[in-house]
């Protein structure tokens, strides 16, 4: 038989907490709270960054028909903006503001067999989409998108 063995008391005791432990944990509740506030900040922070996003989300397209010359902005403050800038950008006396848009696309278009009358514009949600409206009203395989610009 072997001898029984001899094991220290303490080794299947659990001994209560040091005084210095106690403070340590004591002393990383505030920075817990502190994590805790920064993550729920950094989790609002999409939810405002999206809705600060759509306020002055404007833009427009400005042409002169007979040269082609044309303007554009995306990230205007308001509509009345958005227009002025792309007139600006136009260049020309004849420049007339052809398409609008907030929080959207527009698209220009221009079929040469047509000369100044070939102009199409559009709207739409991506800039996929207005390329795909702009070409499908223009029903021309000589069209071109001259101009697109999105507000996002």
């Amino acid at each position: 038989m072997s001898a029984p063995s001899k094991k220290r008391v303490s080794d299947h005791v659990m001994s209560a907490p040091s005084k210095k432990r106690v403070d340590d944990h004591a002393r990383g509740a505030p920075l817990f709270r502190l994590a805790l506030i920064a993550a729920l900040a950094c989790a609002s922070q999409p939810a405002l960054s999206k809705a600060a996003g759509k306020k002055g989300a404007y833009g427009a397209i400005a042409l002169e028909r007979e040269s082609g010359q044309f303007g554009y902005v995306s990230a205007a403050a308001n509509s009345r903006t958005a227009k002025i800038e792309a007139l600006k950008q136009c260049g020309q006396p004849g420049c007339e503001v052809v398409v609008s848009f907030s929080n959207a696309c527009g698209a220009l278009a221009h079929q040469p067999a047509r000369g100044a009358k070939g102009y199409f514009t559009a709207t739409g949600a991506t800039q996929q989409e207005v390329q795909t409206k702009v070409l499908r009203l223009c029903a021309d395989k000589a069209c071109t998108v001259l101009a697109w610009a999105c507000t996002k």
